[in-house]
């Protein structure tokens, strides 16, 4: 039941994976980042191809994901400390994102944007594969309290629910007579990448409280068994 949110054999609640999900995790999150690098790189060469700015800065995005998920996978299983960090890091790309995201509304407000439906819908329907691919990848991670995985997973749930949005109800919304259910739904992504960063900052004080209960309860140990010589 260790990294399941139940007690772990150490006391710890859950924030340390089983052996067996750390290889998991470990080998997916290395699939999901070379398999998103290899999409990055041939959108960008097709956008250059083509001399497509719009899909040229699409293919461009995709390399945050890359860094997010390279991050993930170089850092998770080594010190505790430097997990926390990437964790953070990564919850703070998810507040960067949702700040980025009402910029862009701004943006579009004040200057509207044409579309070129062609290069949309090609970049919506790659989108939206990868994103269910990634989530589905990461499914059975969903609900280890490690901040790593959690980061990971909430970063990934979060891009199948905007990307499928943008995707779908987005370019509805842009070919619309009226431009607010775009608007409106900017709002929301905003919102659920700080309601990400803020899960991400509890599962770090959970786990930081955690160890702290355990560090007092072994020290506690310690000084009774000492006292009783």
């Amino acid at each position: 039941m260790a990294g399941r949110g139940e007690p772990d054999h150490d006391g710890v609640g859950g924030s340390v994976p089983s052996p067996a999900v750390a290889r998991a995790y470990t080998l997916t999150i290395w699939g999901i980042a070379l398999g998103i690098l290899i999409q990055a790189v041939a959108t960008v060469v097709w956008a250059l191809a083509i001399g497509n700015a719009q899909l040229f800065k699409d293919g461009v995005d995709w390399v945050y994901d890359v860094a997010l998920y390279g991050i993930a996978a170089i850092v998770f299983g080594r010190d505790a400390r430097i997990e926390r960090l990437a964790a953070v890091a990564i919850g703070a790309v998810m507040a960067v994102a949702g700040l980025h995201t009402l910029y862009d509304l701004w943006d579009k407000i004040v200057r509207p944007r044409p579309i070129e439906i062609w290069t949309l819908g090609f970049a919506a329907a790659s989108a939206i594969v990868i994103a269910f691919f990634v989530v589905a990848a990461l499914w059975r991670f969903r609900r280890e309290q490690n901040p790593v995985i959690k980061a990971t997973w909430l970063s990934s749930r979060n891009d199948t629910i905007s990307t499928t949005g943008f995707a779908l109800v987005g370019l509805a919304a842009r070919v619309a007579p009226v431009r607010w259910p775009e608007y409106l739904f900017d709002l929301v992504v905003a919102g659920i990448c700080f309601q990400a960063t803020w899960a991400i900052w509890r599962s770090l004080r959970w786990s930081a409280n955690s160890e702290a209960s355990q560090s007092g309860l072994r020290n506690k140990a310690q000084t009774d068994a000492t006292g009783g010589l």
